[in-house]
């Protein structure tokens, strides 16, 4: 834009031409030959326009130094950009004190003075930005302290997000924020003809870049998207729901005659039923069933028919009878025929209404009765149609002579000891003149092997020659012209019983008191009987539910390899549960990952609480290597189901981007987090935490799973300290390997984490869940002393050389004995002499139940080390002790120190550390 104009002491404005000879104005100053200059051109006031931060460019021209001839120690090649904030352009002077510098300013090509005769002119750009929120506008100044120059041109200007749509939302021209990785949330707004799916957001970089796009608009039913804006579905096309993806041709038998239709109007004739949805064609009425035949049973009748032979281009119809009893009489209204609806005591199978089938039995008829039968055909659109008689189709019966119903109820009086009388009501549906009656009855145990039979002509009979004290059961059945028809159920009663012979005749109470006393007897034995019985039942039981567990729970759980599956999506649907993007509610960045961002937000599946998650996608341009290795790490985690393992709650396949959705654990990755907090916690507490780590560890080992990236890094804890094992992207599966205890897994190359692996899977790239073991006791160095680096600097061929040449990390600041000596029993070169997960675990809950074996902490822990024997045995000197470690280097600082030996360097204990407090110091003193 030029220069501004200018309150300026020294500079002076000439016009000059560039190198297309057009003439251009500049400011020069060249007071070379002359010490301590300080010249200052100063902009007008420049309003801010609501920036933050602006960039300055400056195009110049400067002489080189060697050029000018006797300018020794006065001539300078730079000059300094100053700038001053103000609320109004009302300061004509400001004080040099009040500008603050931006910039010393140098050049990337100076001329000389017979570059300008050959016009060669060595322009220079620079920019720099300038951060401006506290006034309305700023000044601009440049002060020259020597040197030969000429400024060409000076431009300000901010930057912004430019106007953009994106999801259907426009987010406005936003200018950047004040610092250069700020990020500046913006709210979209919908376009016109839309609604919000979910709030649309992004963020404004400070590049001006918009960045993560979150939320978006739906074109409104009746309209869709095209070219960024939603536009109204033509003439023969619909839109129902603003989910659906676009407009959509009319389906058949039905039209749209506007523009921005929701729904396609039927044609004549055709109807649709409410709960079809718009998509669905419009449809008819079905035609009547066809050929309806029926067969008399008795009072039965057997109804079957063919399907109508239009269904209307629907596949819902159903079918209902209409059941009419027909009498001949003067109240006829057709063909002297009175019809009336059937008693609700007829049964029809397998129903009346919402038929599917073509075949019903109707039962329970009257006899000798003529019957009309309606079958009616509707779907779902014939209440909609109004359609009646032209879909139904019927056929007229009579029934035969059949025989009677069973008796329903017997009742007995006048029983005696030897007798009784039993009286009855008619059956229900006589079906006819009843003939006689039939009475077959029997002692009750004897259960029918032998019977009598009884007949009479009445509704009663007196039955004799029974025996006292007896249960009798009794049947009673009707016949008519048609026969006999079933036997009533069973009916049971006694007679009475008779005096005991004795007594009044003589019988002595001796006699009577022991048969009382009999009884009694015989009823405790039964009652004891009856109670072993139970109890012998209930250990039956017993044994019979602890063999059905034993049955129950054949094994342990085998972790499935994804990488075995030669199509990565049948692995992932597998393992993993599809969520609906509908229901994932992204709310902030909370980092980067290999594969993308990593968000956080809220999971609301429907019957569910809501619950915050961590979620991680695919950046776009991903390739299909790229796509398995993403979706692998979500079938790994999807197989997995323990409180110190991360969780999965699902993935987003079926739509853009690709997401892992699993559990937020707030308090981030553990080394971190420990770091933050150094020293604020208990030593129980970080036992507590490398508990719950190696409980994960033992879940996944027992599923034959090895890790491969164990390390504090890897280990993520919630808002309870409760650590959870994640990151499962270079884990892979064991194999059963013949030369070893445990399987194993020979990576195929790639990194390998050296501080954290173990010396046989660095050399021979071999990894068991014994050098998962080894990265264990890394973990726990880590964690007892806060998130400090393994081997501190030490770079990773020296790390590789030390632990091959028997060094291990020695114990950190107050760390007590007993962990120590199990991190270096993780640490054997051996891996068949290292403890099992299972082991460590005990040994860390025998720890946390004996707290007070945790409060010795090892002064003279050095002599732990495997080198400590060469010490005590004094087969080393000094010098060969640290050249074996890699760190000869030191002997000098140890010698000047006053250490000169090893006894000498053994004799550094607690009173020698007190003076060296930091983790810095203690590093050092390590070294």
């Amino acid at each position: 834009t030029g220069l501004y104009k200018c309150a300026c002491l020294k500079w002076e404005e000439v016009s000059i031409m560039d190198e297309k000879n057009i003439p251009i104005r500049t400011y020069q100053v060249c007071n070379v030959l002359e010490p301590n200059q300080n010249n200052w051109l100063r902009t007008d006031w420049i309003p801010r326009s609501g920036a933050q931060r602006v960039y300055v460019e400056v195009k110049f021209t400067l002489r080189d130094c060697n050029s000018l001839p006797g300018v020794t120690g006065t001539c300078k090649e730079t000059f300094n950009l100053y700038y001053h904030e103000s609320n109004e352009d009302r300061e004509s002077y400001i004080k040099e004190s009040s500008f603050i510098k931006v910039d010393t300013v140098a050049a990337d090509e100076s001329f000389t003075q017979v570059d300008v005769g050959d016009r060669i002119m060595k322009l220079n750009t620079e920019v720099r930005d300038v951060k401006v929120t506290t006034r309305k506008g700023f000044y601009l100044a440049f002060q020259d302290v020597g040197a030969c120059i000429a400024l060409v041109s000076v431009r300000v200007f901010y930057k912004t997000c430019p106007l953009t749509v994106r999801n259907l939302a426009t987010f406005p021209d936003t200018i950047t924020g004040a610092d250069t990785s700020s990020l500046v949330e913006v709210r979209g707004s919908c376009v016109n003809q839309s609604e919000e799916r979910e709030e649309p957001k992004m963020y404004c970089g400070a590049d001006g870049e918009w960045l993560v796009p979150i939320g978006g608009c739906l074109c409104n039913p009746g309209y869709e998207e095209r070219g960024g804006a939603c536009k109204a579905c033509r003439a023969g096309f619909y839109k129902a729901k603003s989910t659906d993806p676009g407009c959509a041709k009319c389906p058949p038998h039905s039209h749209s005659l506007r523009d921005g239709a929701t729904i396609c109007d039927c044609h004549a004739g055709f109807f649709r039923a409410d709960t079809d949805p718009p998509s669905m064609a419009c449809t008819q009425p079905p035609s009547a069933p066809q050929q309806l035949i029926s067969v008399v049973n008795e009072t039965s009748v057997v109804l079957e028919w063919t399907p109508p032979h239009r269904l209307g281009g629907r596949s819902d119809t159903s079918y209902s009878l209409e059941c009419l009893i027909c009498q001949t009489g003067s109240h006829s209204h057709t063909g002297g025929r009175f019809c009336a609806p059937c008693g609700s005591d007829v049964l029809f199978s397998p129903g009346q209404t919402g038929l599917t089938t073509t075949r019903v039995v109707v039962s329970e008829l009257r006899a000798h009765t003529h019957y009309t039968f309606i079958v009616h055909a509707r779907n779902g659109v014939s209440q909609a149609s109004g359609a009646g008689a032209a879909q139904s189709v019927s056929v007229s019966v009579t029934t035969n002579q059949a025989a009677p119903s069973p008796v329903s109820s017997i009742q007995a009086t006048d029983v005696t000891r030897h007798s009784l009388s039993l009286s009855w009501q008619q059956p229900d549906r006589p079906n006819g003149v009843i003939l006689e009656y039939e009475v077959k009855f029997y002692e009750k145990d004897q259960r029918e092997r032998s019977y009598r039979i009884m007949r009479t002509f009445s509704r009663s009979v007196d039955v004799t020659g029974l025996n006292p004290l007896t249960v009798y059961v009794f049947h009673v059945r009707a016949r008519t012209a048609a026969g006999y028809g079933e036997f009533s159920t069973p009916f049971e009663f006694s007679t009475n019983s008779d005096p005991f012979p004795l007594i009044g005749e003589g019988v002595n109470s001796a006699f009577l008191l022991l048969s009382v006393s009999g009884v009694g007897i015989l009823l405790l034995i039964s009652a004891a009987v009856f109670i072993i019985s139970r109890r012998r039942s209930k250990y039956s039981k017993t044994k019979q539910d602890s063999e059905e567990e034993k049955h129950l729970n054949p094994g342990v759980k085998i972790y499935v390899d994804p990488f075995t599956y030669e199509d990565p999506d049948q692995a992932i649907h597998e393992f993993a549960k599809e969520i609906d993007v509908s229901s994932i509610h992204i709310e902030k960045v909370i980092g980067m990952g290999e594969f993308g961002e990593v968000c956080s937000g809220r999971l609301r599946v429907q019957g569910k609480r809501e619950i915050y998650v961590a979620i991680k996608s695919l950046k776009a341009g991903y390739s299909d290597k790229q796509r398995r290795d993403f979706l692998s790490e979500a079938s790994i985690m999807g197989q997995f189901d323990h409180p110190n393992i991360i969780r999965l709650e699902g993935v987003v396949t079926r739509c853009k981007p690709l997401m892992i959705i699993t559990e937020y654990m707030e308090n981030g990755s553990l080394d971190a987090f420990l770091r933050k907090h150094d020293g604020q916690f208990t030593v129980i507490q970080l036992v507590g935490m490398l508990r719950g780590i190696a409980s994960g560890m033992k879940y996944l080992s027992d599923m034959n799973y090895v890790h491969r990236d164990l390390a504090a890094r890897n280990i993520l804890v919630n808002s309870n300290l409760v650590c959870k094992v994640s990151d499962f992207g270079l884990s892979r599966v064991l194999e059963d390997d013949p030369e070893a205890a445990t399987g194993t897994y020979l990576s195929p190359g790639g990194k390998i984490p050296i501080r954290w692996t173990a010396p046989e899977a660095i050399a021979y790239r071999k990894f068991t869940t014994a050098s998962d073991v080894w990265s264990y006791g890394i973990v726990m160095w880590e964690v007892v002393s806060y998130g400090e680096r393994p081997y501190w600097d030490m770079n990773n061929q020296d790390v590789i050389k030390a632990i091959e040449e028997g060094y291990r990390l020695p114990a950190p600041m107050d760390c007590p004995v007993v962990l120590h000596q199990l991190m270096l029993d993780c640490w054997e070169r051996d891996r068949a002499e290292r403890p099992t997960f299972s082991q460590i675990l005990n040994m860390l809950d025998k720890l946390i139940r004996n707290p007070g074996t945790l409060r010795r902490t090892g002064g003279e822990r050095y002599l732990q080390y495997p080198q400590a024997q060469y010490w005590s045995q004094g087969w080393w000197s000094l010098c060969e002790w640290l050249q074996s470690i890699g760190l000869e280097r030191y002997r000098d600082t140890l010698a000047a120190a006053g250490y000169t030996s090893l006894d000498s360097l053994l004799a550094l204990t607690h009173q020698v550390k007190i003076k060296h407090k930091t983790r810095t110091k203690q590093k050092q003193l390590r070294l």
